[in-house]
Formats: C-alpha cells, structure tokens, sequence
C-alpha cells in the first residue's frame, strides 16, 4: 500500500490518515488480544514506515499498557473504538484493521498464538452464514 488510508472511531471524535505501506497483517489468538478485542483475534497491520495523521479527536485518544508486557490498547475515551498507536520498543505503528475505513491491498499474513486460541476458534468457516442480523 503506497497510498493514504483514512481511518475513524465509531462515534467519529477521533480520525485520522495512515500515509505509508503496511509490511504484515496478523490475526492474533493470544489471550491479552482476545480480552482487547472481545472477540476470537486481533487484526491489527504493522508498519515500520508509515506516518499517521490524527486529524480530530486526539484529546479522546486513550492508551493501556499491559504493565510488564509489550501489550497496547488504544481507543477513544468516549466509544472504546480501536485505535492506531506506536510502539514503544521500535516506534512502528500498528493499526486495527477494523478502524479503517479505506479499502487495503493487504491480505492477513498469519494467525498467530494459535495455541492459546479459544476453545470455540476451531472451524469457523464451517458455521452458517448470514449477510444481515438474524431474525
């Protein structure tokens, strides 16, 4: 990804414009991820290089560190939502896939921690489909 990606909370105070190229895409199982995401993984993009803008809401932007650990959550103090942040140890961002808005060339490049995955993560892509809220 050459290009910008643009990117908002759900209540919309905080956005902002990644200007730069993800280098991977993982799917983590751990469990820190799995108690920040509510749900089976995290989708978080990794890069070493991009840039990220925060064009409003920076006053609602929120940040937990898992104390000891390497471990992030970043969101908007007013709806939760996900948000980008650096990391400490190298200054790469990472980005919640679900946080943006603009379309990626990027694909998922692993599952990771798949050993501490939850015990009902196994064949997902068996379950029944639906395309809206079931009734």
């Amino acid at each position: 990804m050459d290009n910008e990606v643009n990117g908002k909370c759900l209540c919309g105070a905080v956005r902002f414009r990644i200007s730069g190229e993800f280098e991977s895409f993982f799917l983590c199982h751990c469990g820190r991820c799995r108690k920040d995401s509510g749900t089976a993984h995290s989708a978080n993009l990794f890069s070493s290089t991009a840039e990220i803008t925060w064009l409003s809401g920076t006053e609602k932007i929120r940040i937990f560190r898992v104390p000891g650990t390497q471990h992030v959550k970043s969101f908007c103090a007013d709806c939760g939502s996900a948000l980008p942040f650096s990391q400490a140890h190298d200054g790469s961002l990472v980005a919640p896939a679900g946080s943006l808005d603009s379309p990626i060339d990027i694909r998922p490049t692993a599952h990771i921690c798949l050993s501490s995955r939850a015990n009902w993560d196994d064949d997902l892509a068996s379950v029944k489909r639906i395309d809206e809220l079931p009734s």
